[in-house]
């Protein structure tokens, strides 16, 4: 028994002496792992600084390049004086100390002058400098291809005292007007761009140097102080013909065993994990349950925001849009990013409207509140078409009751525009429908009491013709005197002309009725010569010239001729009419009759009216075919829209285009008599 007891309390401090040890080898692995992560951390710091200096230095580098370039064009090389040009240029050298030699050379390379920097004097051996393969040249050659300035690869220059250096040529071109007159050479030292550029950035831990790209290097600047570790970073400078690869490296000694208080940081940390842990296990479930009420609550909010057709909007104090729904984004055509954060003025607003709209929002944010039923406004969708919408806007209130922005909802009316719309059109047409009914009352009515005058004019006109023929029966036609025969002349046209008159009464009383008309076959000649005795007296008043064309071998027309008469009348006046104006100098009423598309089975002959007259406007051009719609002030409003009836009535088309250069040209047609 006491045996089983020692094991059991054995076994339980077994138990208790693994949890400790697993919980010290647990704290003890994080905090190695903690100093490991900040040793990597420091490393990276150091690195990072170590490639900032290095692109640092690189842009100095390539600043003072480019200063040096306008310094040297800046020399007076358009046929300078020599001792004048010697003496900028020995100026130069001795403020950019990075500069060795400056040479002033012909469009052929040959030498004109030069200088040299006095503080490293280097013996030059002209011949190798000349000749066609030296970097002088090639970098020259770069500049002439490219009208540009154009730098060289380095080489090494050996000097006077049995040492060198690398060296680099710029060269310059220089043109005038559009022709390369000659070349300004200067020649840079790596090790003074690093000592005059570089230096004095390094610390006493770093070194430059300037290297190729297997890693060789030409220049060294700094001395540095050898460490335990070192950092290396590269970067490339790019100049137009030539490049190099810019190193510096710098020795740190290995991170502390406790770098600064991060480790004991983690330590007070290790020692409160337990309990902590605890708490975050409890903490959790907690957040947990709250996140997965927040979210189904979030869910059915969305759902019921995307389930609607009204589009939502909610805007903060300053104006900026922060929520949109669906609805909204598919009403305006952008998507929610394109929206967001928008202000001063938003992509749905249309151009003309949007100082407007950001007067109307400044009032809105003053304080003042808007209608309660809303107002009515107009946007404009990505693809630029425009509608009207309905915005009932609100106060955004947050759950402390505080004024947070503004939330609008948004009606598309569109569809209740287009109703209203259909309905006034509605309206108009039965107007229309009314007069029209009316109109033909009247021209019942009138029929009815012009055809006894009409009848009574031609029984005069008939009887006077009997009672000149009775008064002179023995005399003969050609011994009558010329007035008597005028007069037999004119009252035969009188007669005539009651006649037709009548028969246009009854076609248009017929044609109010909706009766059958009669409908012969009429050639195209037979109607222009009876409309043009009554054409050209009216062209003769306003000084229009009538051409009338038919095209030959043409069938006859099946029409009721004295409508078709009417339409043709009326359309040479009313081109006649727009020929009336000061402005239109030549005019010339052109009536032209050709074969239209035909086939086998139906035959079609087109008349074409045209003037030179001023045109119609668009806006008169959409409604020129309603009736009672007019642009004289005399007018009625009937003539074309009872024109375009009557062609209709005979199967054909009635309309009209602009004529080049000016006029319009009205062109209608008719059926072919098939007998």
């Amino acid at each position: 028994m006491q045996k089983r007891t020692l094991l059991q309390r054995w076994r339980g401090a077994w138990r208790r002496w693994s949890l400790w040890t697993a919980l010290v080898l647990l704290v003890v692995s994080m905090l190695a792992t903690m100093v490991w992560l900040a040793g990597r951390y420091e490393a990276s710091q150091v690195q990072s600084r170590l490639e900032r200096d290095t692109a640092d230095a690189v842009s100095d580098i390539r600043a003072a390049l480019t200063r040096n370039l306008q310094s040297l064009q800046a020399l007076p090389a358009d046929n300078p004086g020599q001792l004048a040009w010697e003496v900028d240029a020995s100026d130069l050298l001795r403020n950019r100390r990075e500069l060795v030699r400056i040479e002033l050379r012909d469009a052929n390379l040959r030498m004109r002058t030069h200088v040299q920097s006095p503080y490293r004097p280097v013996a030059w051996d002209m011949r190798l400098r000349d000749s066609s393969q030296s970097d002088l040249t090639i970098a020259c050659a770069n500049a002439r291809r490219l009208s540009n300035p154009a730098y060289s690869s380095s080489y090494f220059q050996p000097h006077g005292d049995g040492l060198g250096s690398e060296m680099m040529e710029l060269c310059v071109p220089l043109t005038a007007g559009g022709r390369i007159t000659g070349f300004l050479v200067a020649t840079y030292a790596l090790q003074d761009i690093l000592i005059n550029l570089v230096a004095h950035n390094l610390t006493r831990s770093q070194e430059a140097s300037f290297t190729e790209a297997d890693g060789t290097r030409l220049a060294v600047m700094g001395a540095a102080r050898r460490g335990s570790r070192m950092f290396t970073a590269q970067h490339l400078l790019d100049l137009p013909g030539g490049t190099l690869v810019l190193r510096m490296d710098s020795w740190h000694s290995a991170p502390s065993l406790f770098p600064n208080v991060l480790t004991a940081l983690v330590t007070a940390m290790s020692i409160a994990l337990v309990t902590v842990m605890v708490v975050l296990v409890r903490d959790n479930r907690r957040r947990l349950r709250a996140e997965r009420d927040l979210a189904d609550a979030l869910a059915f909010r969305k759902a019921m925001e995307d389930s609607l057709v009204t589009g939502l909007r909610a805007r903060d104090l300053e104006g900026r849009i922060t929520y949109v729904n669906p609805a909204f984004c598919e009403m305006v055509g952008f998507t929610a990013h394109e929206l967001m954060g928008h202000s001063m003025s938003a992509p749905y607003w249309p151009p003309e409207r949007v100082e407007e709209y950001r007067q109307r929002q400044a009032i809105r944010f003053a304080g003042y509140m808007p209608p309660r039923e809303g107002f009515e406004s107009e946007f404009m969708r990505k693809d630029g078409t425009r509608f009207p919408v309905l915005i009932i806007e609100a106060p955004l209130i947050n759950a402390q009751g505080q004024h947070t922005g503004w939330m609008s909802a948004f009606l598309d009316i569109s569809e209740q525009r287009r109703v209203e719309e259909l309905s006034r059109a509605s309206q108009e047409r039965l107007q229309a429908t009314a007069r029209l009914a009316t109109v033909g009352e009247m021209a019942s009515l009138l029929s009815h009491e012009l055809n006894q005058p009409l009848a009574a004019i031609s029984s005069y006109a008939n009887g006077s013709l009997n009672l000149l023929e009775q008064a002179a029966p023995a005399q003969a036609a050609s011994a009558e005197p010329d007035a008597l025969q005028d007069v037999r002349m004119a009252m035969r046209q009188i007669a005539r002309q009651a006649e037709r008159a009548g028969r246009v009464i009854k076609s248009v009383h017929d044609f109010v009725r909706r009766r059958d008309q009669a409908r012969e076959a009429v050639y195209a000649q037979q109607l222009l010569d009876a409309i043009l005795p009554l054409v050209s007296l009216q062209a003769r008043k306003l000084g229009v010239r009538v051409h009338t064309t038919v095209e030959p071998g043409l069938g006859p027309a099946l029409c009721d001729r004295t409508m078709v008469e009417q339409v043709l009348l009326n359309l040479a006046r009313n081109a006649m009419q727009a020929m009336d104006d000061p402005t239109v100098r030549t005019r010339v009423l052109d009536i032209r009759v050709r074969r239209a598309a035909s086939n086998k089975y139906s035959g079609w002959v087109e008349f074409a009216v045209t003037d030179l007259g001023t045109g119609i406007p668009p806006e008169v051009a959409e409604k020129l075919f309603t009736p009672f719609f007019t642009t004289r002030p005399e007018g009625m409003g009937l003539g074309l829209s009872m024109c375009r009836t009557v062609i209709e009535q005979h199967g054909g088309f009635l309309g009209f285009a602009p004529h080049e250069p000016r006029g319009t040209v009205f062109t209608f047609t008719l059926p072919v008599s098939q007998t």
